[in-house]
């Protein structure tokens, strides 16, 4: 009985075959090529659209890791004022074989003077802007955030230079985009000297280089000598505030992590891994843009399967008669749906196939060659395999739904009355 029904799948399968076959091969060319268009449409805008959304927020996410906090950041505890026996962290962390470098940062808050006059007290002609000092070994910081690549004017911090200054642009008129209400300073470039006042000691420097970064972090601080900033701030000890860690490509940071809290570097240091540095900012605003991505994606769906649904009807009521003398010759409803159902599967696989190629042959690698210039992120393309697999599996299901219920209707007509045309 089973093998008899195996047979009875079998044959309906292979006529439904045959028919599907029989009527792409007769379809009009441009119809077919038409379809197949709209249908790598439909994939591109479910698949590509809600990739560069995600790619707004990833490519910023990747930017902080690669520009601000490496792979681990540790920071000083909410009760303390600084990271206690900093030296003996960072021996800790160079002490992994999975580390390949760690910056120590000096933070202070600041005020940042440029157009002043001689004397102190006289100050209608100063500007000043508030920001946030970061005392570096230049070395060292570059070795982990590449902080010499991000300068768009001047030279980098020397290691010996007691006198010099990185500015970010953020804080510059010349540099900075036109945001209303954001405090510049005005007419100070490369070479003209500013003013640093940090816990009540003042003193200038001169403006070596520009850091330009999308990462509001790097970009809205000024960087001097480590060793300037402790005497400002009276500091005996190298007490950092921030110690990042690069490490080697594909270790775990949430590893590195476990293994700094049971040695109890915990105990001195906030432990955290870069996504966990970034907050809950990156997560909901990837969520928005992944539900607005879904949204945009769900109206092409929308859009493509009444297209597939208006051509198999079409194309089943001009055939009426035809079809009508398919089941008084004895071939079964059952086939007759099934090739309409794979004539749909055949626009969805095609149009799947050729959107793909454009996808990852051209699209992804150009734009990972070069990001789409957005105001707050490099924005990149992400579209993972397992999760364009799934929307391919969607966009099948949706486009073999939409063939078979035309199909499906002109089919359960009365098989005499679709003969006659009535």
């Amino acid at each position: 009985m089973q093998s008899k029904q195996s047979a009875g799948y079998y044959e309906i399968f292979r006529v439904s075959n045959f028919l599907a076959f029989r009527a792409l091969k007769r379809a009009n060319v441009w119809t077919t090529v038409l379809i197949v268009f709209i249908m790598t449409l439909t994939f591109l805008n479910l698949v590509f659209v809600s990739g560069i959304l995600s790619g707004l927020v990833a490519g910023s996410s990747n930017a902080y890791r690669a520009q601000y906090s490496g792979d681990i950041l540790l920071s000083n505890l909410e009760s303390k004022n600084f990271i206690e026996d900093t030296t003996r962290v960072e021996k800790v962390l160079e002490s992994f074989p999975e580390v390949v470098a760690t910056t120590s940062r000096m933070l202070a808050g600041a005020t940042i003077e440029a157009n002043y006059r001689t004397k102190i007290d006289i100050s209608e002609n100063t500007e000043s802007v508030a920001s946030v000092v970061s005392g570096i070994n230049p070395q060292d910081e570059d070795a982990v955030t590449h902080l010499s690549e991000r300068l768009v004017a001047g030279a980098y911090l020397e290691p010996n230079d007691v006198n010099g200054a990185l500015v970010g642009s953020n804080l510059l008129e010349a540099y900075v985009r036109n945001v209303p209400g954001s405090d510049t300073l005005s007419a100070i470039d490369v070479g003209d000297t500013i003013r640093i006042k940090v816990n009540g000691v003042m003193r200038e420097f001169i403006i070596r280089g520009v850091v330009k970064s999308k990462i509001s972090a790097v970009s809205q601080r000024v960087y001097i000598n480590e060793t300037i900033l402790r005497q400002m701030l009276g500091r005996q000890q190298k007490d950092a505030n921030e110690i990042a860690a690069l490490l080697v490509p594909g270790t775990d940071p949430t590893y590195i992590k476990e293994e700094l809290r049971a040695v109890d570097i915990c105990s001195c240091a906030k432990i955290e891994t870069w996504e966990e540095s970034q907050g809950q900012f990156f997560k909901d605003i990837g969520s928005t843009f992944d539900i607005l991505g879904g949204v945009i994606g769900s109206i092409g769906i929308a859009v493509a399967s009444i297209t597939v649904f208006i051509v198999i009807f079409i194309n089943a009521v001009t055939r009426r008669k035809y079809i009508g003398i398919l089941q008084g010759i004895g071939i079964s409803p059952s086939a007759i749906t099934f090739s309409y159902i794979l004539q749909s599967l055949f626009y969805a696989i095609a149009g799947s196939l050729v959107g793909s190629a454009i996808l990852f042959g051209l699209l992804k690698p150009y734009i990972d060659a070069n990001p789409i210039d957005f105001p707050f992120s490099d924005g990149i393309l992400v579209a993972p395999i397992d999760l364009t697999l799934m929307r391919i599996g969607i966009i099948i299901l949706v486009t073999i739904i939409a063939g078979y219920i035309p199909a499906r209707i002109i089919v359960g007509k009365n098989i005499l009355d679709s003969i006659l045309g009535r």
